[in-house]
């Protein structure tokens, strides 16, 4: 728990140390084989997440303005803005375009929950919105890369289906019943006390892992061809900042506060472990894809968390 507890602490400095043993470890031996190791890891960081959801909460009215306008701006806006920024730098790498594309496809991960709580925003709210993109997103990755990148690369829809089954129905299912049985046999106060805190530290530890392995698959590629991060860095940087603009201009014009600041976490901050994961496993000569979402992660914590720390001047 030490251990756990010291790397949520110091998250962006502990991403770093994972990604430069990535690429010694990745450089240096053969490491093909954790590519099997992102769809149990992805549901090992799905599932601790979702067993703090307050699944009660989900059964009282919503903000229907809020979900839907958060909604229409994960997928419709963002889609279309990450498929602009990657036809205009990455015309000719179609798997870099495929990268940035799921990223701003998938929206909302756990670390939603986590970033609304730290910035006091509805959390309610933001429950609904992981669960709402979840679904959503489930249904429409598919569909969205066939009609954007269909004409250029093969989607397997049934391994992308299955790979979105295994990472979010099942870990869903199984946060439900964790909770149910937790709370049954120890009462809701224990839950809230005991067990509540400490599933968050293993989905921020199964992060570094998942970032550990996407590097180390990737090493030398990265290694060998050290200007392609620069060639990435620059989209991702520019995707990140339209994504905070719109996030935060139309949630002060149309949102109070606390449910302004739930949808710019429920906007900005993106299901990276899932993208990584669909492009691991459906996508299998993607492999430069999984670099882009891999930096996509420094970028996004960074952000995510400066995004927090000026939450008070933001939204007054």
């Amino acid at each position: 728990m030490k251990l756990l507890k010291f790397i949520k602490k110091h998250l962006i400095g502990t991403i770093f140390v994972s990604i430069i043993l990535g690429v010694i470890v990745g450089y240096n031996f053969e490491v093909s084989w954790l590519k099997n190791l992102i769809l149990p890891l992805t549901f090992m960081l799905v599932y601790p997440m979702l067993v703090t959801l307050d699944f009660k909460s989900l059964l009282s009215r919503p903000n229907y303005p809020l979900q839907i306008t958060t909604q229409i701006i994960n997928f419709i806006v963002f889609p279309f803005v990450a498929f602009g920024i990657g036809y205009l730098f990455f015309q000719d790498q179609t798997y870099l375009r495929l990268g940035l594309l799921l990223i701003g496809l998938i929206p909302t991960s756990g670390m939603t929950i986590s970033w609304t709580v730290m910035a006091k925003g509805n959390i309610n709210e933001a429950i609904r919105m992981v669960i709402i993109g979840l679904l959503m997103g489930s249904i429409l990755t598919p569909i969205y890369i066939t009609f954007y990148l269909g004409a250029e690369v093969d989607v397997p829809i049934f391994d992308i289906i299955k790979q979105i089954f295994v990472i979010i129905v099942i870990p869903l299912i199984a946060a439900f019943l964790t909770q149910y049985f937790v709370v049954s046999k120890y009462g809701r106060e224990t839950f809230n006390t005991k067990v509540k805190p400490v599933f968050p530290l293993f989905s921020t530890f199964f992060v570094v892992i998942i970032l550990f392995v996407a590097i180390s698959l990737k090493a030398k590629l990265l290694v060998n061809n050290p200007s392609i991060l620069l060639d990435i860095l620059i989209p991702l940087i520019l995707f990140y900042a339209v994504m905070f603009v719109i996030s935060v201009v139309s949630s002060k014009l149309l949102f109070k506060r606390e449910d302004a600041i739930a949808m710019v976490n429920g906007t900005l901050i993106r299901n990276l472990s899932l993208s990584l994961a669909i492009v691991l496993s459906a996508f299998p000569d993607a492999g430069i894809a999984a670099l882009l979402i891999a930096i996509a992660y420094v970028l996004q914590v960074q952000i995510a968390a400066w995004n927090v720390k000026l939450t008070k001047y933001i939204f007054k």
